[in-house]
């Protein structure tokens, strides 16, 4: 039946009475409530820009392909295997035969208990219209889903015996009907019906391919769930030959056969997929462990990455590495990085992508571009642990970066570089917060088995992965990296997870329940998801419950007599830098030990240190006595400390002892720096100061540099910043969710502008065409809205604004006065006013309109 057909049909409403099923989808959004029609702009944000006009306009912009590809790449695989199947279904489909194609004929419970979800889920989205005796899919979903030779059917089903025989003459038509044993027709309309009919029946099919030769059947078993395609010789082989002859292979060209759908259905029992999922995949548990164990091993955790940032962003203190012209860092600063840090460099592309987001780093915009910290790493470092903690990790959930993309190219072939372009997938932040939504499914302290996950999240966005790019070699021990994106970029988000302190032993912490917003003292649902708390109000409330697990700063050393120092935790941050400059890092771990070396000690005094500051230091600090040979390499350093002076001639040398002067002069490692004698205790160099200072201290001197004064300068090593730079935002992933206000508003403009566009006027003594606006001179113009301001009735106005855009509107005049008409406008909801000379015509409203 054509779609004329649907003219007649009625279905009977709860509460009401008969109504005309609709004819389009226009008529079928009129028909919603208003809380539907909020449903659909919800699912489909991108509808909503800009507001459309009416809800012919909203019809007709939720079937363009973009809108409709977007709408397709969100849905679930059961939902998607529901319009595939509508895809290739007779349109309209009866619910039973969508039912049939999804179920065969086995039946299954399963898929008779999700189906009318699925429907109900297309229908809220505007991908399917119509009541469920003609379920319609839109257009353009159709075009997308249907089977085609350039884009085959994900079902693996090829044309129908129509499709397939369009292009074929009526004599070969009529030989294979006679072949299948059907009598000949007068025309191959009846004829190519009759093949149809045979296909579809099963009793007389299942009894034509009883009589096919075994190999035949094997021909047909290779073809039966696609693809449906196959190439054949000029002369083909007899099975070939005996299924072409019966129209159950059908050719499509000169070298190609094809499996008619009819005849695959039959094969297959009546299903459109091979394997139908009406129910995701539970996502299994991997280990258990005690929740109290999970937040300990997340909070340790959590404290490396706040000394990790800590670490890399103090070694670019003076000015970090160049920028790379095409943005980016170098590959070998990348390994320069990691080498510092002691991982691997896809985790300190993690480490510097993390600083990134959260605005701790930036380039500083020079011209000799280089990165350096921010000034907000300063405002970072005064925090708590705790909420410096919640200060990187919601910028990670949100961020579209993805540094695993790096030592990966591009679709050009390009590298991929850390902190470069081309590492922003929009896909991140939904993975990332959907990774740990599935984990807080699970009991508390429970760690979830990666294959499962990735199955799962296959499931709820099959087509996402479409988007996957080259694929990228995964860093550590774990199951086999599925190619698409969404697994990769989950493979990513539970590692990123782990090493941020959000999982502990893989599974989720209180800390990151918080953040998400979910409940702390049982798993979660999906749907309790973003419970509505504000994102600052949540990482504060992660804070708070990650601030005791954290381990307690400590204000003492334990100096030992090899020259090391041990700190039996965290130590306090005035300490902790004073520390850092008396002595190198050796080891790190729970406990960190501290060397102190000559280099170390002179570069201490280098910083406006006395002997006397340094010994004072330690005793105060030490919660052991300060051992001797520490005390004697403070002394020794301090007393040649200064011993020579450096300054600029170009540079110079003096020192009271000419003799050390005489010993300099005759080192041959001297002969780099250029020196001459220019008094008995004065020598001169072409070498700049630093790189005299340099070349002194590596001939085994302390040199001291001065000023233009003579004094000693003190060279404190002044931490560089760049501007104040604000934190790269994320790329969207299509338009933003709108929120209820926007809702209910854009709701109630569509409704307005609907009726508006609706709205039966009488008819004019001169026909006005379809669709374009009233024409009525300026005098019948001005006569009608003061008849209507008079009456209080409503009026029909073609109006064009000053832009020149023209629209239609229905008003209720107040007052017509001074070139104006003032009156309430039913399409805005809300009193305006109208020159009159911008009115292109007006028209009376029917008796039983507005």
């Amino acid at each position: 039946m054509g779609i004329g057909g649907l003219d007649r049909e009625a279905h009977v409403a709860e509460g009401t009475g008969a109504a005309a099923a609709p004819r389009t989808l226009a008529e079928a959004l009129r028909a919603r409530g208003d809380e539907g029609l909020a449903a659909l702009l919800r699912a489909r944000p991108d509808l909503l820009n800009p507001v459309p006009n009416d809800l012919t306009q909203l019809a007709t912009r939720a079937g363009t392909r973009g809108s409709v590809v977007r709408a397709l790449e969100r849905l679930d695989r059961f939902a998607l295997q529901t319009a595939e199947a509508l895809a290739v279904a007779p349109d309209p489909a009866p619910y039973p035969v969508l039912l049939a194609l999804l179920t065969g004929d086995e039946g299954d419970a399963e898929i008779e208990a999700a189906l009318p979800g699925a429907v109900a889920l297309l229908r809220e989205q505007a991908l399917v219209w119509g009541e469920d005796d003609r379920l319609r899919l839109v257009r353009t979903a159709r075009e997308l889903l249907s089977p085609s030779p350039q884009h085959p059917s994900p079902t693996g089903l090829g044309p129908t015996v129509a499709e397939a025989t369009s292009g074929m003459s009526p004599g070969r038509v009529q030989e294979i009907i006679a072949a299948a044993g059907l009598p000949a027709t007068h025309d191959p309309v009846s004829a190519v019906a009759a093949l149809t009919g045979l296909f579809t029946d099963r009793a007389r099919m299942g009894a034509l391919l009883d009589g096919a030769p075994p190999e035949a059947l094997a021909v047909l078993d290779r073809l039966v769930w696609g693809p449906p395609y196959g190439e054949v010789t000029a002369n083909p082989a007899p099975p070939v030959r005996w299924l072409r002859d019966r129209g159950l292979l059908l050719p499509v060209s000169a070298r190609t056969m094809v499996l008619p759908r009819e005849v695959a259905l039959h094969l297959r029992g009546g299903r459109a997929h091979r394997a139908p999922e009406p129910v995701a995949p539970e996502v299994a548990v991997l280990r258990e462990h005690r929740p109290q164990v999970v937040d300990a091993a997340a909070a340790g955790q959590a404290y490396t990455a706040l000394a990790t940032v800590e670490e890399l962003l103090k070694s670019w203190d003076e000015g970090g590495p160049q920028v790379l012209r095409a943005g980016g860092l170098s590959v070998r600063d990348l390994r320069r990085t990691a080498a510092a840090l002691d991982v691997t460099e896809q985790v300190a592309a993690f480490w510097l992508e993390l600083c990134h987001g959260a605005g701790l780093l930036a380039s500083d915009g020079e011209a000799d571009e280089r990165y350096a910290p921010t000034p907000a790493y300063d405002d970072w470092l005064d925090l708590p642990p705790a909420e410096r903690w919640a200060r990187l990790v919601a910028p990670w959930l949100a961020s579209t970066r993805t540094p695993g993309l790096v030592g990966g190219q591009d679709a050009k072939g390009r590298a991929l570089s850390a902190l470069g372009p081309d590492l922003d997938r929009a896909a991140a932040p939904e993975v990332r917060h959907r990774v740990l939504g599935l984990l807080a499914t699970l009991p508390p302290g429970a760690a979830a088995d990666p294959e499962t996950l990735f199955a799962r999240l296959r499931w709820e966005r099959p087509l996402r992965g479409a988007a996957a790019g080259p694929a990228t070699e995964s860093t550590g021990p774990g199951p086999a990296l599925p190619d698409d994106l969404r697994s990769r970029l989950a493979r990513w988000a539970l590692a990123e997870a782990e090493l941020l302190g959000l999982t502990g032993r893989g599974a989720l912490s209180a800390p990151a329940r918080a953040l998400l917003n979910l409940p702390l003292a049982e798993a979660a649902s999906p749907a309790d998801e973003g419970g509505g708390v504000e994102e600052s109000v949540a990482a504060e409330r992660a804070a708070t419950l990650l601030a005791p697990l954290l381990p307690e700063a400590v204000d003492h050393l334990l100096l030992q007599a090899d020259l090391t120092a041990v700190a039996p935790g965290p130590l306090r941050r005035p300490l902790a830098d004073a520390l850092s400059v008396l002595a190198d890092v050796e080891s790190k771990g729970g406990a960190t030990v501290y060397r102190f070396t000559p280099g170390s000690v002179r570069r201490a005094l280098d910083s406006g240190l006395a002997a006397s500051d340094v010994h004072a230091f330690l005793a105060a600090h030490s919660r052991t006595p300060v051992p001797q040979p520490l005390a004697y390499l403070v002394d020794d350093v301090a007393r040649r400390h200064g011993h020579l002076r450096v300054g600029a001639a170009s540079a110079y040398v003096r020192c009271d002892d000419d003799t050390v002067l005489g010993e300099i002069l005759a080192d041959r490692r001297s002969a780099a720096l250029g020196l001459r004698r220019l008094a008995p205790t004065v020598l001169a160099a072409q070498a700049d100061p630093a790189a005299l200072l340099e070349g002194l201290r590596a001939m085994g001197y302390a040199p001291a540099a001065e000023s233009a004064d003579g004094d000693v300068l003190v060279t404190r090593a002044d931490a560089y910043r760049t501007p104040a730079r604000t934190a790269p935002v994320p790329v969207p992933d299509g338009p933003p969710a709108p929120d209820a206000t926007l809702l209910n508003a854009a709701v109630k403009a569509i409704r307005a502008g609907d009726r508006a566009a609706t709205a039966v006027r009488r008819e004019p003594a001169a026909p006005t065409p379809a669709g374009s606006l009233p024409r009525t001179s300026s005098a019948e113009t001005l006569a009608t809205v003061q008849a209507a301001a008079m009456t209080g009735s409503a009026v029909w106005i073609g109006y064009v604004n000053a832009d020149g855009a023209a629209s239609q509107r229905v008003i209720a005049p107040v007052r017509v006065e001074g070139g104006f008409v003032t009156g309430y406008d039913h399409t805005a909801d809300e009193m305006r006013t109208y020159p009159l000379h911008r009115i292109t015509g007006v028209a009376e409203l029917a008796d039983d309109q507005v």
